[in-house]
């Protein structure tokens, strides 16, 4: 059984350009949409709380855990249904999640103990800022801007760095 998800990307030739816009502007909104929801839905399960955070790296509490636990066996079970059912893209190709060998090398360990004194110190994981951003917490500025500014320094520099 194949399931094929399916999204108009281009706009009839015999479309005007106004119609081109408000379809990806349309688009856009749902996206928008989406993530506002999902932001909604991180705040109310206090997921991006500073208060619970600390509560899990100081291991006081199991609510984190449980979130990232979860998180962990949706994405599991979802790969496991895209593989078994041959979901396809919204352009059609084959979703296909390629085999990745992990090293023992130190850049593991080095990247995964910045990427947790980041979390810890700024009391947020990456994915949830925006969200915190929203919710009128607007001193976590800082912090997305520094993970804008440290991904385009690492998209600059990667050429250079030992992978």
């Amino acid at each position: 059984m194949t399931i094929t998800l399916t999204v108009p990307t281009s706009v009839p030739s015999s479309a005007t350009d106004s119609t081109a816009i408000s379809r990806r502007v349309a688009g856009l909104l749902v996206y928008a949409t989406l993530g506002t929801l999902f932001g909604i839905v991180l705040t109310r399960a206090q997921v991006v709380s500073w208060f619970r955070i600390q509560e899990m790296f100081r291991f006081q509490s199991f609510h984190m855990f449980g979130v990232l636990g979860t998180a962990v066996l949706t994405a599991a079970l979802s790969l496991h249904l895209i593989r078994r059912f041959g979901v396809r893209s919204v352009d059609g190709t084959p979703i296909s999640v390629p085999a990745k060998a992990m090293g023992t090398g130190t850049r593991y360990w080095l990247g995964g103990s910045l990427f947790g004194l980041g979390w810890a110190l700024v009391g947020a994981c990456p994915g949830p800022l925006l969200a915190v951003l929203g919710s009128g917490v607007t001193v976590f500025l800082v912090p997305i801007l520094s993970a804008l500014t440290g991904t385009w320094l690492y998209g600059l520099l990667r050429p250079r760095l030992p992978h």
